[in-house]
C-alpha cells in the first residue's frame, strides 16, 4: 500500500466507498490524515466499516475543516450536474481530487523520477496497459499494474527509482488528477463516449488531452482526427512520438507488412517485431494497441537512460491477452472458440468481426444498446450463422432477416451447442464460434465477466475440446 503522507495531519473527506475509495481512505489514514468517509449507498458504508474506515455523514459535516475531497471516479464532477459533495466542496473552496492524484503527489515527493506510464483513450486501454506491463516484466523489470484495470493505484507498492508504475486512466480519473505528470503519457484514440459525463465529445477529448499535455513524453495514436490534433498541439510544448496502424510514419511507430517498425526523421526504420500469428493480438485494433505498448516501453526506457534493446518478438508472442477480450479459449480440431464477452456494443463487436472475416458462427444478444447491430451490416458477409440470445432477439432478428442465416437460441447454453455443431460441419479452414454479444449482459448475467465465464464453462464441456489456459 502507498501511504498518503502528503496529507499528514490534515482533515480529508472521502466520498464513494468502492474499492478505490476504501483504498484511498486507508492510504490517507496510514499517512496520518484525519479521514471522514461517506457513501450514499449502504453497501459502500458497510464495506468501509469492515475495513475500519471512519464514517462521517458528509451532508452534516463542517466542510471548512477539510483540506481536500477525494472523490470516486464514478461520481459526477460536472455533468449531468455536480454531485452534492462536489457542490459542498466548491462552496467551501475545498480542492477535489481522486486517488491517482494522491499517487502523483506521493511520487513527486518520494521518487519524482520513478518511471510512470499512464494510458488513456476510448478503446483498447486495458489491453495496451496489460501489454505494457507484460513487456516490462518479460524484460525483467519490477512492475506495478493498476488504476482503471486490476488494483486501485493506492494498493500498489510505493514509487521507487527502479519500479515502473503502469496505470490505466479513464477520463473520470484524469479529471480528478490536476498534477498528472507521467513519464510517458499514452493516448490511443478518441471516439464518442461518456458524453453524459462530459457534455460533448469536445469536452471529453479536452479532459483526455490533459494526460498528453502533462507527460514528459507523449505517445499519441494518429488514426483519428481528435488524437491527431492533440499530437499537433503537444509537439509545440514538448517531446512527443506518434504511432499508427493505418499509415507509415517518419518519425514514429507504424506497420510494414504486419511488422512493427520505428522510423526516425530520415525514414531509417528499425524492425522490432511481427504481429503475424499472435492470437492474442488479432485485428487492426490490437495492432494499434501493440504499437502503443512498444512505443511506450521503448520511449520510457530511452527517457530514463536504460537500454531499449529488448526481445520484442518474444515479449509480444508470449502475451496471454485479457479475459473476455478476443480471448481464444479452446479448439476442437480446426474450430476455434473465442470469448469476446467484453464487447457490449456494436463498435466493440465490429473489431471482432473484422478480425475474423469468414466462417463466423456468431453468438449475439443481451440487453441492447441504442442502434443495436445495424451498423455492423457491412460485415454480415463473413457470418455463416448467428445465434440470438437474450432480450434483443426480436430486434436483432429484424436486422438480420434476409441478410444472415440465424437461429433464435434464447440462452447461451443453447447457442453454444448449436454453434459448435454447425461450426464442426463447416468446410472452411478455421471456423470460429464467436461470443461477441454487442449488448449489455444484465438481462441474463450479472456482468460481462460472468457471461464470459459461463461461455468458457460451456465450451469446456464440449466433446473433444482442447482448452487454453485462462489468462
Amino acid at each position: 500500500m502507498i501511504r498518503a503522507t502528503s496529507f499528514q495531519g490534515k482533515a480529508v473527506a472521502v466520498f464513494g466507498l468502492g474499492s478505490s475509495g476504501i483504498a484511498a481512505a486507508r492510504a490517507l489514514m496510514a499517512g496520518g490524515a484525519i479521514v471522514s468517509a461517506w457513501d450514499d449507498g449502504v453497501a459502500g458504508r458497510e464495506a468501509a466499516k469492515r475495513e475500519s474506515v471512519p464514517l462521517v455523514d458528509l451532508s452534516q459535516a463542517d466542510w471548512s475543516r477539510f483540506a481536500a475531497l477525494v472523490l470516486a471516479p464514478g461520481v459526477p464532477l460536472t455533468h449531468p450536474e455536480p454531485h452534492w459533495t462536489v457542490q459542498r466542496a466548491r462552496a467551501s473552496d475545498v480542492e477535489i481530487i481522486g486517488d491517482i492524484e494522491i499517487f502523483a503527489r506521493e511520487r513527486a515527493k518520494v521518487a519524482p523520477n520513478a518511471p510512470f506510464i499512464a494510458i488513456t483513450g476510448t478503446n483498447g486501454k486495458s489491453t495496451t496497459t496489460a501489454l505494457i506491463a507484460h513487456i516490462l516484466r518479460y524484460a525483467g523489470h519490477d512492475v506495478q499494474l493498476g488504476g482503471n484495470i486490476g488494483y486501485p493505484v493506492l494498493t500498489l507498492d510505493e514509487p521507487s527509482p527502479g519500479r515502473f508504475h503502469v496505470i490505466e486512466m479513464s477520463s473520470f480519473q484524469i479529471d480528478l488528477t490536476p498534477t498528472l505528470k507521467p513519464t510517458i503519457g499514452v493516448m490511443l484514440n478518441i471516439t464518442p463516449d461518456h458524453l453524459d459525463r462530459h457534455g460533448s465529445i469536445e469536452g471529453y477529448a479536452a479532459v483526455k488531452e490533459r494526460l498528453v499535455q502533462g507527460a514528459e513524453v507523449a505517445a499519441v495514436g494518429v488514426d483519428d482526427a481528435y488524437a491527431l490534433a492533440m499530437l499537433q498541439r503537444r509537439v509545440q510544448a514538448g517531446p512527443a512520438i506518434a504511432f499508427s496502424a493505418e499509415k507509415s510514419l517518419a518519425p514514429g511507430y507504424s506497420l510494414l507488412d504486419g511488422t512493427i517498425i520505428c522510423s526516425n526523421r530520415e525514414a531509417l526504420a528499425v524492425k522490432l517485431a511481427s504481429l503475424g500469428g499472435i492470437a492474442t493480438l488479432r485485428g487492426k485494433h490490437n495492432a494499434q494497441n501493440a504499437l502503443a505498448a512498444v512505443a511506450a516501453v521503448r520511449e520510457c526506457l530511452n527517457w530514463i537512460g536504460q537500454s531499449s534493446d529488448l526481445d520484442w518478438q518474444g515479449a509480444l508472442t508470449s502475451f496471454p491477452g485479457l479475459p473476455h477480450r478476443m480471448e481464444e479459449i479452446g479448439r476442437i480440431g480446426k474450430v476455434v472458440f473465442v470469448n469476446d464477452s467484453k464487447a457490449t456494443n456494436a463498435d466493440s463487436t465490429e473489431k471482432a468481426l473484422l478480425s475474423f472475416p469468414r466462417d463466423v458462427f456468431w453468438i449475439v444478444g443481451g440487453r441492447p444498446k441504442a442502434g443495436g447491430i445495424a451498423a455492423l451490416e457491412r460485415h454480415f458477409g463473413g457470418i455463416a450463422k448467428a445465434y440470438l440470445i437474450g432480450e434483443s432477439s426480436d430486434e436483432f432478428a429484424r436486422t438480420l432477416d434476409g441478410k444472415v442465416d440465424y437461429a433464435r437460441s434464447g440462452t447461451l447454453d443453447a447457442a453454444v451447442m448449436a454453434a459448435s455443431r454447425d461450426a464442426l460441419s463447416n468446410s472452411g479452414p478455421e471456423p470460429v464460434v464467436l461470443l461477441s454479444p454487442a449488448c449489455a449482459s444484465y438481462d441474463q448475467f450479472r456482468n460481462f465477466e460472468v457471461r464470459g465465464d459461463s461461455f468458457r464453462q460451456l465450451v469446456g464441456g464440449l466433446s473433444g475440446i482442447v482448452m487454453r489456459r485462462a489468462s
